[in-house]
């Protein structure tokens, strides 16, 4: 599924899911070396775990951050489920 991230530079998140299991995770923007890393720590991870992890983390000034909307994303996945 895609989701729409909102208040950070990344413009698209594309999340698979295998179950509650991550399958693949690809930032489209966002800072490249974060994202691709973001995206390789979480995969084979649980989603709930994840999302427990990366919920509420800011950038700089922002109210939300890749990795935050990675956790909307992720819970916005595990509905359509």
């Amino acid at each position: 599924m895609d989701y729409r991230p909102t208040g950070v530079c990344s413009q698209l998140i594309h999340v698979e899911l295998d179950g509650t299991t991550i399958k693949n995770v690809e930032f489209l923007g966002g800072c490249n070396g974060n994202t691709k890393g973001l995206s390789s720590l979480v995969r084979g991870m649980d989603a709930n775990e994840a999302i427990s992890r990366l919920e509420g983390i800011t950038c700089g000034s922002k109210a939300t951050s890749c990795p935050d909307q990675l956790a909307h994303a992720l819970r916005q996945a595990l509905n359509e489920n």
